[in-house]
């Protein structure tokens, strides 16, 4: 039962939820205290550990049924069929199989697992062989309808169905003139066909599972060039899922880095300098150990009404990267700033983001206005700006031809790592009207555009890569 835990905690990885090792024990754990009987309790069991995020729960539900029941219940229905075939109620089809047992026993007959399984209606070993053959054939990378035979075909290959066969038909030969021949003879290839059944249940089912995780691509890609702008609530919600998954991914990423950056680099000169007494032959190797600061991060959204939903995801996506930073601080603006970062930290992620863009913490109803934002930020909050600090400014640098005090930004720049400006807006209207970018932009680090789902993926690439 754990490997099969693990295999599916792997395909819930696969399909973008987070099973990290201590969630796979935790689950171990709770199944041995609830036991494996009741599969609804099992089922409630595993999301309890699994699934952290209700977003999440749609998915873990399907992929649920498809790895646990779909196999499951096509062998258990196949049984079912064949017994009711035969015309047995349950205490006369157990009976039947003893007998096989029985005949099997004292005539010595002796039988391949796969027919013992089959013929014995042992659903878990059943669905044991099943799998490793479907490993075997490499059933995970079927990715279209009309896949299904050749897939089909090397699952029966790897099982040894023509083998089998042969060895039911020796069988029907051999438990010729028993008192149960014809509905044992009948019983036998019955098995066989529900044999080949359970092999393409397990191919659809492995469709299924595979168009689970390219529906949820497909559904994202569709959003990956709408602008923030435009977005219906349904999209909305879908794209607070993509930014869950973004911020994971760079989570994970940056997560990489870290652990392969532990050991440190060689260092060659300091290598050949230990090895001195050796006349340079390396004996001993020098890792630089140098340890990389975690960097901070501030950000500045903007939350007037043109830019909210935009604002909206990219709060979340800040909340979502918490731990990554040593510091991660969180400002909204439209004429006033005001910090957020303690919402961040004592509320769940959908409270603190309503708290912010209620009117709560800053009167975001007013008219914008940057250059009075930057001016009050300049003021209570420039000290905390060094150089180990990415400070993010989200806006459409709208501004009411009110005074830009672009000054601010320079500053900034002049105290920071680096300065970024992201842009909801298309970058054809930069410049034009009250839009003070070419008063901004010079001083950023980076400047880009970022008015939807691609967008914001490209800027992700380039925060990691620096």
């Amino acid at each position: 039962m754990n490997e099969k835990l693990l295999e599916f905690s792997n395909l819930l990885r696969q399909n973008g939820l987070r099973v990290s090792l201590a969630e796979n024990m935790d689950t171990f754990r709770a199944l041995s205290v609830v036991g494996l009987g009741d599969r609804e309790t099992v089922r409630a069991t595993l999301r309890a550990s699994m699934v952290k995020r209700g977003v999440d729960i749609p998915t873990y539900e399907q992929l649920f049924t498809l790895f646990f029941s779909g196999l499951a219940d096509a062998i258990a229905q196949s049984t079912a069929a064949t017994r009711g075939a035969l015309g047995l109620d349950d205490p006369d089809f157990q009976r039947l199989l003893e007998e096989l047992e029985r005949l099997l026993r004292e005539r010595g007959i002796e039988l391949s697992p796969l027919a013992r399984a089959l013929l014995a209606a042992d659903g878990g070993r059943l669905e044991r062989l099943l799998r490793e053959a479907g490993e075997q054939g490499r059933l995970g990378d079927i990715q279209q309808g009309f896949q299904e035979g050749r897939f089909s075909h090397a699952i029966a290959s790897a099982l040894g169905l023509g083998a089998l066969a042969r060895e039911i038909q020796r069988l029907k030969e051999e438990l010729q003139g028993s008192a149960d021949a014809d509905r044992l003879s009948e019983y036998l290839d019955r098995r066989l066909q529900d044999l080949n059944d359970m092999i393409k249940a397990m191919v659809r089912g492995e469709l299924e599972r595979q168009d689970v995780g390219r529906r949820d691509h497909e559904r994202l890609a569709a959003l990956a060039d709408k602008s923030f702008f435009y977005l219906t609530e349904e999209e909305i919600r879908r794209m607070q899922e993509a930014v869950q998954k973004l911020a994971q991914r760079l989570r994970n990423v940056i997560s990489i880095r870290r652990r392969r950056a532990r050991r440190g680099k060689f260092d060659p000169s300091a290598t050949l300098r230990r090895n001195l007494q050796y006349g340079g032959v390396p004996f001993r190797i020098v890792w630089d150990r140098r340890k990389k600061e975690k960097p901070q991060v501030m950000v500045l959204c903007d939350v007037s009404d043109s830019v909210r939903n935009v604002s909206r995801f990219m709060l979340q996506f800040v909340y979502s990267l918490q731990d990554l930073y040593s510091k991660v601080r969180s400002f909204i603006f439209v004429s006033d700033v005001g910090e957020i970062t303690r919402l961040f930290e004592e509320q769940d992620i959908h409270q603190a983001i309503e708290t912010a863009l209620r009117g709560d913490v800053i009167n975001v109803y007013a008219h914008s206005d940057f250059g009075r934002a930057f001016k009050g930020f300049h003021r209570d909050h420039i000290a905390a700006v060094n150089k180990r600090t990415t400070v993010i400014v989200l806006g459409d640098a709208r501004n009411n031809y009110n005074l830009p005090h672009d000054w601010v930004l320079k500053e900034i720049r002049q105290r920071a790592k680096q300065l970024i400006w992201l842009n909801p807006e298309n970058r054809m209207t930069w410049g034009f009207g009250d839009s003070e970018m070419d008063h901004y932009g010079p001083h950023c680090t980076l400047v880009e555009e970022c008015r939807n789902l691609g967008q914001l993926y490209r800027v992700i690439d380039r925060l990691v890569a620096s």
